[in-house]
């Protein structure tokens, strides 16, 4: 085992058959534990007419009832501070963590506990091993440290395997790049996006972060970590193989990763969860190669019991055999797409800004860039997109946007886009989840 590839092949490699019969018994276990300690949950699966004893294998996953971050912030908020969703006691816990308010809103909190914390470092250890990633390495953290769960669990997985860790908390861009640079960090954790600003600042200081000591950058937070066009910018402006990752705060940890193959997807952590693609209309099952929305049921976390939580982001599956290494889990082609209320209606079409991104990071000439909507006349929706020109690729300008335009227009059914120079460094940079669209439009009921 210890020269194995995989950090468990005892389940990375199961036959399907098997694999199926592991997550049905782990799924009547946390059935039962989530009936019998957990008021939501029990109220849930009284209400869907479900008792512990009707689930007994895999086959029984659809007779249990979604839920959704929503269903779980309105229980918060009728019992503050955490509602009646927790299957343990909150003297129990030693984490707190929560997401950021969305539409004014409190924000979900989640509490964990000891074993809560140890499982959910080992699912990070599943992403760093698989992509190469060992004792030996030292792992720089692009990331404040807020109550945000963020790379938390990844921080503790690479102090498991082993890892020097380099924390920066609260340090500046510029602060960051010095020390990845002074430390000769190896691997870098950070979003997409900040993985592009931490390169463009290496060149503002002029370190040249590509002929570096970085080899691995673990990317996170955002539905952009297996963007082609993206992942291929970034794995150039840092001379360094890219993987992307993905988790929620309602698991505490990733669900996904990309192995060191990197065949174009992310591979599910199929022994510790359940991830079904659905119509996100009808809530029927898709076929692989079809795109719906990703449900999550989670067997590891005790505090919080998940089941069959709907997460809004757009996915497409994969069977296992699109990768080489050997593991029998499905992947996510193309990681997460999006998600299901980020599209945009413009003018009757719909505008998904991740095809958006897909189509400007084609374009080595913009630096940054934001998607503004926006109402003509009081009468007309319109949408343009700013953008950044890198330095060196000012004359070409012109050029750039007509062709922009072009390829915008073209894979988005003929919608006209406008495409406009923006001044350098004046466009949001983001540590975090990315928010590049910029709603302006007038509300139709105020027209």
């Amino acid at each position: 085992m210890r020269d194995s590839p995989y950090w468990n092949p005892k389940t990375e490699t199961l036959p399907r058959e098997d694999l199926r019969a592991l997550q049905g018994i782990r799924l009547a276990r946390l059935v039962d534990r989530a009936w019998h300690r957990s008021p939501y949950c029990r109220h849930l699966l009284d209400e869907a007419g479900v008792a512990p004893e009707d689930v007994r294998s895999f086959d029984d996953l659809r007779r249990l009832p979604f839920t959704a971050r929503d269903e779980w912030m309105d229980c918060q908020a009728e019992k503050p501070p955490y509602g009646d969703l927790l299957a343990q006691s909150p003297e129990d816990a030693i984490r707190y963590h929560a997401t950021s308010g969305s539409a004014g809103r409190t924000p979900l909190r989640v509490l964990d506990g000891r074993a809560d914390w140890k499982w959910i470092a080992e699912c990070w250890c599943y992403g760093f091993h698989g992509f190469g990633i060992r004792a030996r390495d030292r792992v720089f953290f692009a990331f404040s440290y807020g109550t945000f769960i963020g790379f938390w669990g990844a921080h503790y997985a690479t102090e498991k395997m082993g890892c020097l860790v380099l924390p920066s908390g609260n340090m500046s861009t510029s602060q960051r790049v010095h020390l990845i640079d002074d430390l000769e960090a190896t691997v870098v954790c950070a979003t997409p996006t900040y993985a592009l600003r931490l390169a463009q600042e290496g060149v503002s200081l002029g370190i040249d972060l590509a002929a570096g000591s970085v080899k691995r950058l673990i990317l996170s937070g955002e539905p952009a970590g297996s963007i082609p066009t993206r992942k291929r910018l970034i794995e150039k402006q840092w001379g360094a193989k890219a993987a992307d990752t993905a988790g929620m705060t309602e698991t505490g940890t990733i669900t996904m990763f990309e192995c060191e193959h990197q065949p174009g997807g992310t591979h599910i952590i199929e022994d510790h969860f359940i991830e079904e693609v659905i119509d996100p209309v009808t809530g029927e099952t898709v076929d692989y190669g079809e795109r719906g929305e990703r449900v999550v049921t989670s067997f590891g976390r005790g505090m919080i019991p998940l089941i069959r939580c709907r997460t809004g982001d757009l996915v497409v599956k994969a069977p296992a055999s699109t990768c080489s290494c050997g593991r029998t889990w499905d992947l996510y082609d193309g990681g997460i797409r999006g998600r299901v209320d980020d599209m945009l209606l413009v003018r009757g079409t719909n505008v998904y800004p991740r095809a958006v991104e897909a189509i400007v990071r084609e374009y080595p000439g913009v630096d940054e860039f934001q998607i503004h909507l926006y109402t003509a006349d009081g009468i007309r929706d319109e949408i343009e997109i700013l953008c950044e020109v890198r330095p060196g690729y000012e004359d070409q300008w012109e050029n750039i946007a007509r062709r922009l335009r072009d390829d915008l227009s073209a894979h988005n059914e003929g919608l006209g886009f406008d495409v406009q120079s923006a001044d350098p460094r004046s466009l949001p940079r983001f540590e975090t989840n990315a928010k590049r669209v910029k709603d302006d439009r007038v509300v139709k009921g105020d027209r």
